[in-house]
């Protein structure tokens, strides 16, 4: 009788265990979803036309990407290689311990641990946070280099999640997915210019000079996310159901947002930060939303 109780006892404790950390890594989560939607609502629309499986994983990478990203760009008054290198040691630790204090980052290890995301994406993600505090003078290796760390990795892992385990998939799709990454991260480089060259001293696109910036190089420019975005689409039609309209959406913003760029005279892009409004943004997801319903989308 006694051993029964004993037993019961232990069961009872470590259930209230289980539902604790269960409360703490559901209040991790949250924090992850508040800060996508605080810093990005054309993002945080699209992951809520994901599958409802889907969207926290994606929410979980997209705050600790924009964590990382807001130490680079924003602390200014702090020692931001400082902040950077322990962000990066406790997301490996974290990664590690699947478990961290820090809610951003503790989100972020359970998606990791539960998709098993390939640590070398994280990797080439903090390597190219690290060139943006090297301020360097960007050639097209490094370049390169940069875009694939900063925006392709990422996207590859939010295709970890879309892919659900499925690796044949993952490498099929793999391709497609940097495109949109690589499409998505040089449209933000146009859209942005002006912040980055006179906030940041930055000018990302290789051979370009802020103070002359040439109709020519914004063709070239243009082109090559054309291309991006043309490789992408292709991939976005073979998307599982579950994460295509979600993905599909995000991708049409994007669109939006560089043919409205395109249209504009160097100067104008040099001049100001290109938006979408919020009309148009409702615009693309209810045509969007009627393309899915007849089926149009893949």
């Amino acid at each position: 009788m006694i051993d029964l109780l004993k037993g019961q006892r232990k069961k009872y404790l470590t259930n209230k265990l289980n539902g604790m950390i269960a409360k703490f890594h559901a209040v991790s989560n949250k924090s992850s979803e508040i800060t996508t939607k605080e810093y990005s609502t054309s993002f945080s629309s699209a992951i809520r036309l994901l599958h409802q499986d889907m969207r926290q994983p994606i929410y979980n990478i997209y705050g600790f990407v924009r964590f990382a990203d807001e130490i680079v760009d924003t602390f200014h008054e702090y020692d931001k290689t400082s902040l950077l290198k322990e962000f990066k040691k406790e997301t490996y630790v974290a990664i590690d311990r699947r478990i961290s204090l820090n809610p951003i980052i503790n989100s972020f290890q359970q998606t990791v641990n539960a998709y098993n995301i390939d640590h070398d994406l994280i990797g080439a993600f903090f390597n190219s946070m690290e060139m943006d505090l090297a301020q360097i003078n960007y050639d097209t290796r490094n370049f390169n280099d940069y875009v694939y760390g900063s925006a392709e990795s990422v996207g590859l892992m939010c295709l970890y999640v879309f892919c659900e385990g499925k690796k044949e998939l993952y490498e099929k799709l793999k391709f497609s997915a940097q495109a949109l990454g690589s499409a998505f991260q040089k449209v933000n480089f146009l859209r942005d210019m002006k912040a980055d060259y006179n906030g940041l001293s930055r000018m990302y696109f290789p051979g370009c000079d802020f103070n002359n910036f040439r109709e020519e190089e914004k063709k070239q420019i243009e082109a090559d996310i054309h291309k991006d975005f043309k490789t992408a689409y292709n991939g976005i039609l073979k998307l599982p159901l579950k994460s295509r309209f979600g993905v599909y959406v995000a991708y049409k913003y994007y669109l939006s947002l560089f043919k409205k760029i395109k249209s504009l005279e160097p100067a104008r892009v040099l001049e100001t930060r290109i938006r979408i409004p919020d009309y148009k943004k409702a615009m693309i997801i209810l045509k969007a939303g009627v393309k899915n319903h007849l089926g149009l989308i893949g």
